[in-house]
């Protein structure tokens, strides 16, 4: 069977989507998780477009040692020496180069000629084989580009050294029946294209996006570029999930396998959704909370006489536990880090101990701990910073239905060690909280959004609250967990703001960097 490699942009195109914003600790926990799924090649950011992306890409190229790690750049020098200062550590850097190649976008965006753009792509592969020994060159918008052209500049830079050449369907416009002539096209026209590796990059605009990478499949692509959830730009990207699934299950029809761990695709599903906000739609495939429930009574019937009258795809193959082990009041120590390991975290004693301690606090308040509330806890430990900014003390909350509602919260300023303690009202309980946490920082916060989920079903389940504020005209995103909403809500605040205040301070330590080398 051909093996088809599964490269995974989560931690690029997908935290592009609107409202996601990861910080380095979340991209290397999504980053691991990767490597233990199976992927061949993670693209872990775009180095030069910040400061925080290049140090994400460079931490993430120097831990993960069981896949390829790429980078995006664009066909310019500095992208390209950016890109190699953040990969060149990694067991096996690549680099991912693009340029646009549609009239379109050669018109209104480049500003360009063919000849020129063609020039500039073949000259910037060449420079970027000189440091890496892998290049994927992309052909941005080659859905809607003249394929004679398309055909020319795809042999030119196979000629100039690209290993790799990726055929995207960047505003997801094509049909699957379109999108797979597009790859026998290149094969029978390009020079040299059965000597690389052709890759499909498709976008979900108009829900096609992992039809269509099926198509490019059957049509000669070796590599497909995919995102957990399918989330990403826009409408999104092709559900890794969805097709690793479909070429197991149809392995007969494509006569291709991966290297993907299907058991780990509910775990992996599950933190990128907490890491990002974004919940996975209940109704969606293979990880949705519905893709294995059965409502109807006719679809009930035939299940509990055989399962597969009504059911494809078996929970356990996508590694969803009806029967999970569950820790609780009376678990020990062991049994504790024995669960952590098996959830992938790698953790010395003294911060086991940390995380025991949390744990054995809260079976006080809570009866059971499932997988997904001690995922959801020691991320939220992990990801909070205890430098810069604000800690939270406590939360005090007075309602009654004949009662102003009333806050009162304590808080610690990082820097000067200070308690910070203030009472605010508000027309409900959560905007009580805020009002009060804004006299606590005097600043400015304008809330954009609030989100609120649970993680499992239960009266006893933790919340998850996810917001986005701005300050002083720069967005952030929050996340907090507890068992209390109000409390989740108040940490998802202030994990918002001090994401914001890190940022502030990274961005001026450079500026000073930069004045001093000026």
């Amino acid at each position: 069977m051909r093996k088809i490699n599964f490269f995974d942009t989560t931690l690029r195109d997908g935290e592009q989507s609107p409202g996601v914003n990861l910080n380095t600790q979340e991209k290397l926990a999504i980053a691991q998780q990767l490597e233990k799924l199976g992927v061949n090649i993670m693209e872990a950011g775009f180095p030069a477009s910040s400061p925080g992306d290049f140090n994400a890409v460079k931490e993430i190229a120097r831990t993960i040692k069981n896949c390829s790690v790429t980078g995006l750049a664009r066909s310019v020098k500095g992208d390209i020496d950016s890109a190699w200062e953040a990969l060149k550590d990694g067991a096996e850097p690549r680099l991912h180069i693009f340029i646009a190649t549609s009239d379109i976008h050669l018109k209104y965006k480049l500003k360009k000629t063919r000849e020129q753009v063609l020039e500039q792509a073949v000259a910037m592969v060449k420079y970027a084989k000189e440091r890496f020994p892998i290049v994927q060159w992309s052909a941005e918008d080659a859905c809607r580009t003249d394929l004679p052209f398309l055909a020319e500049i795809v042999s030119e830079v196979i000629a100039a050294g690209a290993d790799v050449v990726n055929l995207p369907d960047t505003v997801g416009y094509l049909v699957p029946a379109e999108y797979g002539n597009i790859f026998r096209y290149i094969k029978e026209n390009a020079r040299n294209a059965d000597k690389v590796t052709l890759s499909a990059h498709c976008h979900d605009d108009l829900g096609m996006a992992v039809a269509n990478s099926l198509a490019a499949i059957e049509n000669g692509a070796d590599q497909v570029e995919s995102v957990i959830n399918g989330i990403g730009e826009r409408a999104g990207n092709a559900s890794l999930e969805e097709i690793a699934v479909a070429l197991y299950l149809r392995k007969d029809f494509y006569q291709a396998e991966s290297t993907i761990q299907l058991n780990e695709i509910k775990r992996t599903s599950d933190l990128v959704s907490k890491l990002t906000g974004m919940a996975v739609p209940r109704n969606k495939a293979v990880v949705g909370d519905n893709a294995f429930a059965h409502e109807s009574g006719i679809h009930q019937d035939g299940f509990l006489k055989e399962k597969t009258t009504y059911e494809i795809i078996s929970p356990e193959l996508v590694g969803v536990k009806t029967d999970a082990l569950v820790l609780g009041k009376h678990s020990g120590r062991h049994a504790f880090k024995d669960k952590l390991q098996n959830l992938g975290f790698q953790f010395g004693e003294e911060e086991v101990n940390k995380f025991f301690n949390i744990f054995k606090e809260l079976t006080g308040k809570k009866k059971e701990f499932t997988d997904e509330d001690l995922i959801s806890l020691i991320l939220e430990e992990k990801t909070a910073d205890r430098k810069i900014g604000y800690e939270f003390i406590s939360l005090q909350v007075h309602y009654g239905t004949s009662q102003v509602p009333t806050a009162t919260v304590s808080l610690k300023d990082q820097e000067t060690d200070q308690i910070i303690q203030e009472a605010a009202t508000g027309a409900g309980s959560v905007e009580a909280v805020y009002n009060t946490l804004k006299r606590c920082m005097d600043k400015e916060v304008q809330l954009l959004d609030y989100r609120i989920q649970s993680n499992r079903k239960g009266q006893d389940a933790f919340a998850q609250v996810y917001v986005r504020v701005m300050i002083d005209g720069k967005e952030s995103g929050g996340r907090g967990v507890a068992q209390d909403v109000l409390e989740a809500s108040a940490k998802a605040y202030l994990n918002a703001v001090n994401r914001y205040l890190v940022l502030k301070t990274n961005t001026e330590g450079l500026s000073k960097q930069a004045a001093v080398g000026s």
